[in-house]
């Protein structure tokens, strides 16, 4: 089945984890993705990860999580050489995807101004940390920078630890999504129009859109959030202590936390409204911390969720990752072999499904430049040429 992407060329001029993420979306879903990286300064996401080994062979667990489906050409965009080789495959390109620090790609002649005028349908993404122009335009940052920035770390954790940052850089990944969905909407504008698109994606934005409530709630009222830990302003939505660990307890509208209740055998602690859940919230907070000690976490998941109340067990991600339910999913990739690396590497591919032509991953992450010469070949390069680039260090 044609996937959604198919027949697009992305060139993927990205570092880390946000730009190359967004780029990889569309990969699993058919597009071509060809990524370009400095042969004197790759990715930096090569030499990041949990397994040494690889981080040092350039191949760490960063990049591999995003490297599927993409073809590598290391190209040296500070020589003439290397600019007038990507102005080539721009040409031949439907998206490009940038995420250096802003004016960068305009100093070395690559702007959208630029690069429109070789192809006039080019939509070009620019991911930075809070967006070309205004007072910060030309600051660069990481995930946790970002969380810094933004009062994300300032509202996480407990009221007397905080403040704490995320433990997986979900601002990363969340501009990655949310730059996939810009693409996918700059794509389907231009099937309209037949005209190109510039894309300007901040970092700083995505990551208030995450707290999109607590903006709201703040600029109405005037009162920000305050670091809760694993409590929520209804009892019936908070962690408890069970009789060996901990159970995320999820009874969170009026229906759930009166079958809670039942269930539990004190239908008169049942309210009627949120006021009235919020006014009682400490008698409540007790009464369910000591009924919740007399089973296992698995215990009560178990039977909370057969009587339809959300609740689970506190899990580890290697625990979830070990959960029957993944593997029904597909959302899991194995591959057998990589070049550049030994033994095999399970990477997460999309986490929806379509009835046909859904993501997959088709081929595995490619050492830096291992397609430089057939790319090159493909925009009419012979081998002597390319001979002459490789002695000239442009690839």
């Amino acid at each position: 089945m044609t996937q959604p992407f198919e027949g697009i060329r992305i060139i993927d001029a990205t570092h880390v984890l946000a730009g190359p993420f967004a780029a990889y979306q569309l990969a699993l879903l058919g597009a071509d993705v060809i990524k370009v990286e400095d042969p004197n300064d790759p990715d930096q996401s090569r030499t990041s990860g949990g397994d040494r080994a690889l981080s040092r062979n350039g191949m760490g667990t960063y990049f591999l999580t995003q490297g599927s489906n993409k073809r590598s050409i290391a190209l040296n965009l500070k020589t003439e050489a290397g600019q007038e080789i990507f102005k080539k495959l721009i040409a031949t390109a439907d998206i490009l995807v940038e995420n250096y620090r802003p004016g960068a790609f305009e100093a070395l002649g690559l702007g959208y101004d630029e690069l429109s005028k070789i192809n006039p349908k080019l939509i070009y993404c620019s991911i930075s940390a809070f967006g070309h122009g205004g007072p910060r335009g030309e600051e660069t940052a990481y995930d946790f920078v970002i969380q810094a920035t933004t009062g994300l770390m300032a509202m996480t954790g407990t009221r007397d630890v905080h403040p704490i940052k995320f433990g997986a850089p979900a601002v990363d990944y969340a501009t990655g999504t949310m730059g996939a969905f810009a693409l996918a909407s700059a794509l389907f504008q231009r099937e309209r129009t037949q005209r190109g698109q510039r894309i300007d994606l901040a970092m700083n934005d995505v990551a208030l859109t995450l707290a999109s409530s607590h903006v709201t709630s703040y600029l109405r009222t005037g009162s920000g959030p305050k670091p809760s830990g694993n409590e929520h302003p209804h009892a019936t939505n908070c962690v408890f202590e069970t009789k060996d660990g901990l159970l995320a307890l999820g009874a969170s509208n009026i229906r759930q936390q009166r079958r809670l209740w039942s269930l539990l055998g004190h239908p008169e602690m049942a309210k009627d409204n949120n006021d009235q859940r919020h006014d009682d919230r400490a008698r409540e907070m007790a009464l369910l911390g000591e009924l919740l000690r007399a089973r296992t976490a698995d215990e009560w998941e178990r039977f909370l969720e057969d009587n339809h109340v959300p609740a689970a067990r506190v899990r580890t991600l290697p625990e979830a990752l070990k959960d029957p339910q993944l593997g029904t999913r597909g959302f899991l990739h194995k591959h057998e072999k990589v070049e550049g690396m030994d033994g095999d590497v399970t990477v997460p591919g999309t986490p929806f499904r379509l009835a046909h032509g859904g993501g997959r991953v088709t081929s595995p992450p490619r050492p830096v430049g291992a397609d430089t010469e057939a790319v090159l070949r493909d925009l009419g390069y012979e081998a002597a040429a390319i001979g002459k680039l490789r002695e000239a260090c442009v690839i």
